[in-house]
């Protein structure tokens, strides 16, 4: 295809599968910004405002302990290394900075696993320095390794300027990124992910309890965090299990430590209640087809590569939407496995879920008398895309 009819119809192509009307949001919160999902089908259950930039407060403290893993899992760290309380960890984490503090003494030396359980269980600031000056020599290089080390999971938009989450400028996350980060730690790290279930740590004599409310919940509660600023106001990151159901939450700009709870429960509660698992697809069916141009058949089969199920509400069937996007027409030929798109799922005005989409058989390049049809035909409709 030549530029100028590519520049005519290189558009996205939206084709409907399945429609029920939309409606409203499926579910009211005090949140500012909260985002929840199905563990297993990653299926959106609730998304309110999941993109906007807040500040993490110690919700940052996932980041510090997922470069902690990862140095743990290849072999860079282990469980027994030492790290030295250097006089600013002291001073600007300890008990003298007014925050939260494991107690660490001016000048000792603590083993990792001492320092993980401090920042898990207790929010300890100085142990997140302690941490972040015997793995980068600053905390300023921590930081820039926590930012590029998001960027390699997938974490687009977070950006870290401490090891701590105290407030920064320039420092922010989103609820959707802190849930995309607290599935991959449990699914990446299930032998460190543990620590979160930890309800209490002593060190230095002093016994501090988990912070986290929905472990003192009978909820099947396992994890993760609790956060506050001034400017986001209250926020938590959790999880819960409850049979073969896992959740993933991230909250923001809750009022009160009160609501926080009220809330995050609430929104689990529902979320676990509320929804039943539906397969769309089986394992290697047919999902629909992509136009090509060029080929020596005009259209070619999609599939995803298992079996494509979701969460849906139990009690509004009739609110989901389903289309497959793909940019084309797609060039022939096409390899079998090849992916072409994906199979979008939205639940009310909510996007549940992206699958993708791949070729189900090749398709090879048509004759010339095909690549000019097409190619008329682009140049006739492709604008109306």
């Amino acid at each position: 295809m030549n530029n100028a009819v590519r520049a005519c119809c290189a558009l996205w192509v939206a084709v409907l599968m399945m429609v029920w009307p939309a409606q409203a949001q499926l579910y009211e919160t005090r949140a500012d910004s909260a985002y929840l999902i199905d563990a297993d089908t990653g299926t959106v259950l609730f998304s309110k405002n999941p993109d906007k930039l807040i500040p993490p407060a110690s919700l940052a403290k996932l980041m510090t302990m997922e470069v902690v893993f990862h140095a743990l899992k290849t072999g860079r760290l282990t469980m027994d290394d030492q790290f030295l309380v250097s006089e600013n960890a002291w001073r600007r984490g300890g008990a003298m900075s007014g925050g939260s503090t494991m107690f660490a003494e001016l000048g000792s030396s603590i083993r990792l696993e001492d320092l993980i359980q401090g920042v898990i269980v207790q929010s300890a600031n100085d142990g997140c320095i302690i941490i972040a000056e015997g793995m980068a020599g600053s905390e300023e290089n921590f930081a820039q390794f926590m930012t590029d080390r998001a960027r390699q999971i997938g974490l687009q938009r977070s950006v870290f300027v401490n090891s701590t989450g105290l407030p920064a400028e320039g420092q922010f996350v989103t609820t959707r990124e802190l849930v995309q980060l607290a599935h991959h730690m449990w699914a990446e790290y299930p032998e460190y992910y543990r620590y979160y279930s930890q309800t209490e740590f002593t060190w230095n004599g002093i016994l501090q309890r988990n912070r986290n409310p929905l472990l003192r919940m009978d909820i099947g509660a396992d994890g993760m965090k609790t956060g506050f600023t001034t400017e986001s106001g209250y926020g938590i990151v959790g999880s819960v299990e409850r049979g073969d159901r896992r959740l993933f939450l991230a909250m923001s700009g809750m009022t009160s430590e009160a609501q926080r709870a009220e809330e995050a429960r609430r929104i689990l509660d529902w979320g676990i209640r509320s929804f039943e698992k539906q397969q769309l697809f089986a394992a290697d069916a047919v999902v629909g087809e992509a136009r090509l141009f060029g080929g020596e058949r005009r259209t070619v089969p999609l599939r995803a590569n298992g079996p494509v199920s979701i969460f849906v509400p139990t009690m509004s069937r009739d609110r989901m939407t389903a289309r497959i996007v793909y940019r084309g027409p797609v060039d022939a030929p096409v390899e079998e496995g090849q992916q072409i798109g994906a199979l979008r799922v939205w639940i009310g005005d909510t996007l549940s879920q992206e699958t993708p989409l791949y070729a189900a058989e090749s398709v090879g390049t048509g004759a010339i008398h095909q690549r000019a049809l097409d190619a008329v035909q682009e140049l006739l409709v492709g604008w109306l895309r």
